[in-house]
């Protein structure tokens, strides 16, 4: 979407004028929106007693986004001074876009024509300014005016796009909330850390008793702030995202389903979702929040109450939701006693879910070998048994593995021995020698390449026949925190107060044009690692760090330059974490990325010459990003294809809202260029390695190579991630999987995947196998190997999955 929503294309002979609300097989009744949604679907309502939520499912993410407005402007034209809660960060970017566009344009003739498809009788525009806006939680303590904060959020992207009217809304604004005193927040909590023991416990000294005085006048603050919600009637119209661990608001994890608004501690998979917004997980660790209570949520009994999920990477937590039962452990549960509860939910959000998983089956035609291998893997984990263990009765015993047997008319023993010989020719081809290649490897981010498949590389890079060019296409500034750029500034402040250092300006070592000079940086980091000596590796830091610094501001007077360096301390101190930094702010703390990217490859003997830093602008550190475009994203990286002239070029596969969408918005760049280079010089036969790290996972039946990763390999990974990504050592923005660097997850994802093939083709295969490097394997990496018209097809179906065309 660029200027406008996109028009919604013509849907298979459905007038959703004549379609009127029923109830389905004693399913709620459902609106004109849903109902046409429905339909489009293919799907029921709901397959109890399976799934305990009603559930609409859509092809994309801006279609969610198309859905849920609609949604949400018919309800507001039938509940005129209703009362509602919206979402924040980026569940909402497609809804708030969509309402925003049919409300700005409601008398116009193209929205009017769109709306009046769905069934929206235009005659009555909604009346925004009637409402009733209820803030659904936020965090405590901060400054309500920092950009950061939700309060800030809701004014910038609803009330100043919208005719909301703030004085019927209840905000969250903790700058009005009471404190003891009528002190400021920062005095009576320095560190920014809220003790909620002292609701019960004796306060020792005066600052306790503040923060006391201060807890009890938020919890009083939340009290009243129920009360106020109750005496309008409740919430009417609630609208959500859902958290890793299934929160909603931030009622997380075990959350009583009987909560009221509350001021409480988070969960450390909360705290990792929200580190991006605070500037670090550090940060977020101590950071409490005020949220609505689940009771505050359902105690309407006619509320609409809608959970909104995109991407594969929700779908574990759809599942838990909408399949178990009502729960503490699943917080969403609490919706099933609504009877205008609803999940709309992406395709890929609902992949786990069983029966439409089952469905979606039963549609393929022919049935693919992916959805085949895909079942049965499942079956053998299910079952505790490999391949070749699988009897005709373990098949019949599972819907899925029944309806295999029937579809293809062949028996288990052809199946399982089918998949066993396929997956067995995927590890020889992960293991088979690569020669005489030219390997682009690209990344988003900076450390992409070695989550997904460093390993590998361990082994391509043995063979000096093969020439490797590493290509980071992002600046990745955002993931570089405030206190960490501080500290190597304070370093470099000293250093430059040596006078040994400082003569280098002399043979004009720190010129940005001198390449050498880069290498030689590189090469001290990597001495001083090799000597455990803190001071090579603190001078070598301080070197590249300062010529960054020349180059961003020309200047190279070492006077100035100190002046540049104070200033920038002084910033670092008084940024609140979490701020987007200004310009040449952002430009620092990625080039100190490229410089961990340096160190990483220089472990192999790569320079900078083989080490590319693309910068692509379509990065800005926005809620909302920007997609790539002709000029500014896709030419770069075609000259860099013309450059490198590369037979092999490997790419970040993520499926649809899975991961960050820098992911997505990358791999879009690299097929048009691709593309392009192939009209241009007619080469056809580059093969794309696609993959996977932290953020997302292959299944086996996606994957067309296995790669084996021994403990060796392991250790090497943790030691040059830990030692060259020092920005990432802390893992301020960690995975909510693992509290731990993003080194230990990648080396978690890869034992599950060997487990996994382990347990479908035997243990004995790398117990007893020939080879030592089988037998050594404790992990496995999978990739997919693509032909480039295969990828070209890979990225249509995504960019159709998240923009809608």
């Amino acid at each position: 979407m660029k200027n406008k929503p996109q028009k919604n294309k013509p849907l298979k002979n459905i007038s959703p004028k004549n379609i009127s609300p029923k109830k389905e097989q004693g399913n709620p009744m459902l609106s004109k929106i849903e109902q046409y949604y429905l339909e489009q679907s293919g799907k029921s309502l709901m397959y109890a007693p399976t799934e305990k939520i009603p559930i609409i499912q859509v092809d994309n993410f801006p279609e969610l986004g198309k859905l849920t407005a609609l949604r949400f402007l018919e309800w507001v034209q039938a509940n005129p001074g209703g009362v509602i809660s919206l979402p924040t960060g980026k569940t909402p970017e497609h809804f708030i876009r969509w309402v925003s566009y049919f409300f700005k344009n409601w008398e116009k003739k193209e929205a009017r024509e769109q709306l009046e498809a769905y069934g929206i009788d235009c005659s009555i525009k909604p009346d925004i300014a009637s409402l009733h806006f209820v803030q659904i939680d936020e965090f405590y303590p901060i400054d309500s005016f920092q950009h950061n904060s939700f309060y800030y959020y809701i004014h910038k992207y609803y009330f100043s796009q919208l005719p909301f009217d703030p004085k019927k809304a209840l905000f969250i604004n903790v700058n009005e909330i009471g404190t003891a005193e009528g002190l400021p927040l920062s005095h009576i909590f320095p560190e920014k850390a809220v003790d909620l023991s002292l609701r019960t416990r004796y306060a020792s000294s005066r600052e306790e008793r503040l923060q006391k005085e201060t807890i009890e006048l938020v919890d009083q603050f939340c009290t009243e702030y129920e009360r106020k919600i109750r005496e309008m009637g409740g919430i009417g119209f609630f609208l959500g995202g859902i958290g890793p661990d299934g929160h909603i608001g931030f009622n997380v994890q075990g959350s009583d389903h009987y909560s009221t608004t509350r001021l409480i501690a988070t969960n450390y998979e909360t705290q990792a979702a929200a580190a991006t917004d605070l500037g670090g997980i550090e940060i977020a660790r101590n950071r409490l929040v005020i949220t609505i209570g689940l009771e505050t949520i359902t105690r309407n009994p006619d509320a609409t109450a809608i959970i909104i999920a995109a991407g594969e990477a929700k779908s574990r937590i759809v599942r838990d939701s909408v399949e178990s039962p009502k729960s503490n452990k699943y917080p969403a549960t609490a919706l099933q006693g609504l009877k205008n509860a609803r999940f709309y939910l992406t395709n890929g959000a609902a992949l786990r879910l069983l029966e439409r998983r089952f469905i979606d089956l039963q549609h393929e035609e022919p049935l693919s070998q992916a959805s085949v291998e895909r079942a049965i893997v499942n079956l053998c984990l299910e079952k505790s048994k490999s391949l070749p263990q699988m009897s005709e009765q373990d098949l019949r015993s599972d819907k899925f593995g029944a309806y295999i047997l029937n579809k293809t008319g062949r028996s288990a023993e052809e199946i399982t021995g089918e998949m066993s010989k396929s997956f067995l020719s995927r590890i020889e081809k992960g293991m088979a020698p690569i020669e005489n290649q030219v390997i682009l490897h690209t990344a988003p981010h900076h450390d992409d390449i070695m989550l997904g498949y460093l390993p590998y590389i361990n082994h391509l890079v043995r063979t000096p026949s093969n020439k490797h060019f590493f290509a980071t296409l992002t600046s990745g500034f955002t993931a570089v925190t405030n206190m960490y750029m501080l500290e190597l500034l304070k370093k470099l402040r000293e250093m430059m107060n040596n006078t040994e250092f400082v003569s280098r300006f002399q043979t004009r070592y720190f010129d940005p044009e001198f390449v050498e000079g880069r290498n030689k940086d590189v090469n001290l980091y990597l001495d001083g690692l090799a000597s455990h000596s803190k001071t090579m590796k603190n001078e070598a830091t301080s070197r590249r760090l300062l010529r960054n610094i020349i180059e961003i501001y020309e200047e190279d007077n070492p006077t100035y330059l100190k002046d540049r360096v104070d200033e920038l301390i002084n910033y670092f101190k008084t940024q609140y974490p979490g701020k987007k930094d200004i310009p040449h702010v952002q430009k620092l703390k990625g080039m100190l990325r490229e410089w961990e990217e340096e160190i990483v490859w220089g472990y192999f003997g790569f320079n900078a010459d083989s080490v590319l830093h693309m910068r692509l602008g379509f990065y800005q550190g926005e809620v909302f990003t920007e997609n790539p475009t002709l000029n500014r994203d896709v030419l770069p990286v075609l000259q860099l294809l013309k450059k490198v002239k590369p037979s092999i070029v490997t790419v970040a596969l993520d499926p649809e809202g899975s991961g960050p969408d820098t992911h997505y918005k990358v791999l879009q760049a690299v097929s048009e260029a691709l593309k392009m280079y192939q009209e241009e010089t007619g080469i056809s036969d580059i093969k794309v390695w696609g993959y996977r790290n932290v953020w997302y996972r292959f299944h086996p039946a996606e994957a067309n190579m296995f790669i084996p990763v021994s403990l060796n390999s392991f250790s090497i990974l943790e030691n040059i991630f830990l030692n060259g990504y020092g920005s990432q050592r802390a893992a301020s923005f960690p995975s909510w999987e693992v509290d731990a660097p993003f080194s230990r997850l990648a080396q978690k994802i890869q034992v599950e995947q060997y487990q996994t093939i382990r347990q479908c083709i035997g243990k004995d295969f790398f117990l007893m196998n020939e080879s030592p490097r089988v037998r050594a394997a404790h992990g496995l990496i999978y990739l997919k190997e693509l032909t480039m018209e295969e990828f070209y097809t890979k990225s249509i179906e995504l960019r159709k999955l998240t923009e809608n065309l």
